[in-house]
C-alpha cells in the first residue's frame, strides 16, 4: 500500500523551524537505528546532509538495486520493497526526474540514462527544435521504517525552470542545463544554500523531515521526540 503523505511542498517556513533545532540528532544518537539513504551517489548524500543540517542522521548505503520502469512514485516504492530487503531498519530511496514540457514529460524518470549519453550540452540540443524550452524537476523520496509490513510512505518535491545552454560547474548532473524560474541563475551556478532552498530535493526532504517529526510511527521506530512549539499544526 502507498501513502502520500506530501507532494510539492513548499519548503521556506519548514525549514527556517528545522534549522537550530537538535532535538532529532540527539534521539537519533540514543537510539540504535540510523536512517539509510540508498545511494552510491556522494554528490546526493552531500547534499541530503546540508539541507537536513545534521538534524536527521543519514548514512548512504550502496545497493544494487533493480532498475524499475513506470511512474516516479511507482519506481520509488518499488526500490524501497527492495531495499528493505538489504537494511535492518529505517530506509530512504530516492528518485529523480527532469521533465521537458515540450516532449511530453520526457526524458522524466529516465534522465539517469540521458544525461550519460549526452551530457548537459546533449539535454539542451533536445529542444532546440522547440520553442517551449520549459521543464520542470521533480524528486521523490520513499520512505520504509523497515518493517515490510507496514505502508511505504511518499514525499515528492517539484521545481519548475527552464532548459538553457549549459553555464556553471559540470560535477553534478544536469544542474548546469537548468534554471529555476524566478533567477538567473543555473542550479549549478548558485550557491549551495540557496538552490537547497529551492530545489525539488529541498522540498522533498522538508516533507520527509517534516513527517519524523511529528510522526508517532517514525518516533516510535527512531525515538524521535519533537520540541514544543516546532511544527505548527
Amino acid at each position: 500500500m502507498i501513502k502520500l503523505v506530501f507532494k510539492y511542498l513548499e519548503p521556506y517556513n519548514y525549514l527556517q523551524k528545522l534549522r537550530g533545532c537538535s532535538s532529532i540528532a540527539m534521539a537519533l544518537k540514543n537510539s540504535g537505528k540510523t536512517l539509510v539513504f540508498v545511494t552510491g551517489n556522494v554528490k546526493k548524500l552531500e547534499e541530503v546532509n546540508a539541507i537536513l543540517e545534521g538534524k536527521v542522521k543519514v548514512e548512504a548505503r550502496s545497493i544494487d538495486l533493480p532498475e524499475f520502469q513506470g511512474e516516479p512514485e511507482f519506481i520509488s516504492v518499488a526500490k524501497c520493497k527492495e531495499a528493505i530487503k538489504h537494511i535492518d531498519g529505517p530506509v530512504i530511496v530516492e528518485d529523480t526526474c527532469l521533465c521537458f514540457n515540450a516532449l511530453g514529460g520526457l526524458p522524466g524518470p529516465y534522465i539517469k540514462w540521458f544525461l550519460k549519453k549526452l551530457g548537459p550540452e546533449g539535454l539542451h540540443r533536445m529542444l532546440l527544435g522547440w520553442d517551449d524550452k520549459s521543464a520542470y524537476a521533480l524528486c521523490t523520496f520513499a520512505y520504509s521504517s523497515g518493517d515490510p509490513d507496514e505502508e511505504i510512505k511518499v514525499f515528492s518535491g517539484k521545481t519548475p525552470g527552464t532548459i538553457v545552454e549549459p553555464r556553471g560547474p559540470t560535477d553534478f548532473g544536469w544542474d548546469p542545463c537548468f534554471q529555476p524560474d524566478g533567477f538567473d541563475q543555473t542550479y549549478a551556478e548558485m550557491p549551495k544554500d540557496i538552490k537547497n532552498d529551492i530545489s525539488h530535493r529541498g522540498k522533498a526532504l522538508a516533507a520527509l523531515a517534516e513527517y519524523l517529526l511529528s510522526s508517532g510511527e517514525a518516533k516510535k521506530k527512531m525515538r524521535i521526540e519533537e520540541p514544543d512549539g516546532l511544527i505548527e499544526k
